[in-house]
Parts: C-alpha cells; sequence; structure tokens
C-alpha cells in the first residue's frame, strides 16, 4: 500500500529539490517552520490543503499540478500491483521508454513509490 502523504512528500521534495532550493528557504517563502515541512516532504505529517497550496504558491507550482503529479503516480501504483500478484486481465507491468520506477517496502503498511513518467505502454498478463 502506498500512502498519499509519502506520495504528496515525495513530490514536493522533487519540486523543491529541483529547483536547487534548500528546505530553509521553502519553509521561509511558505510560512511554515522547517522541521515541519522536513516532516511533510518526508510523508511523516499530513498538510492540510491551506499548507499545500501554501508551499505550492512558494514553490512557484499549482496545487492542481501537483495533485495531477500525485494522481498519476498512485494510478500507476495501483497499475503494478499485478507484478507483485499476477491478477488475470489486470495489468502484468508497465512499461515505459522514459520510466523510472523504483518501490520501496519498508513495513507492511508502509511504502515508498518514486517515479518519472511519460506515454506508456501497458502489458497485460495471458
Amino acid at each position: 500500500m502506498v500512502l498519499l502523504r509519502r506520495v504528496i512528500g515525495d513530490a514536493l521534495r522533487a519540486r523543491r529539490q529541483g529547483q536547487h532550493r534548500t528546505l530553509r528557504e521553502v519553509s521561509t517563502a511558505a510560512n511554515v517552520s522547517l522541521g515541519y515541512l522536513s516532516e511533510i516532504e518526508r510523508g511523516q505529517k499530513e498538510a492540510s490543503s491551506e499548507l499545500l497550496a501554501a508551499i505550492c504558491e512558494a514553490l512557484g507550482a499549482r496545487l492542481s499540478e501537483l495533485l495531477g503529479e500525485v494522481s498519476d503516480t498512485l494510478s500507476l501504483a495501483e497499475e503494478m500491483e499485478g507484478v507483485l500478484v499476477p491478477v488475470e486481465g489486470k495489468p502484468a507491468a508497465v512499461r515505459d521508454t522514459d520510466v523510472s520506477v523504483s518501490v520501496r517496502q519498508d513495513t507492511p503498511l508502509k511504502a515508498t513509490l518514486r517515479t518519472t513518467r511519460k506515454p506508456r505502454e501497458v502489458v497485460y498478463a495471458a
């Protein structure tokens, strides 16, 4: 199972690091403590919609963009369940020319999914 707060945190961290910005810079711009922003990025805290909007604004992104990215990642995670336990009629694998997917299972209820994606081709189990 992939936790929503971890996917949101990963997406926020990726955006921040992609801009070569520090936690301190973004936390100051979003008016949130550095420690709390760090916990959000690590998926340890659930951010309110108001706080997510403030963080997105500090990153120069729209909240809808972030949530769209999170939705795409969750959708991909749902498709990847067929890789672990093939189910007839469900995707057995997701292949892309420019996709990197890694899943880290920390505990039975805690997994981290990291993806970068472009248009994909779904291969169905026989």
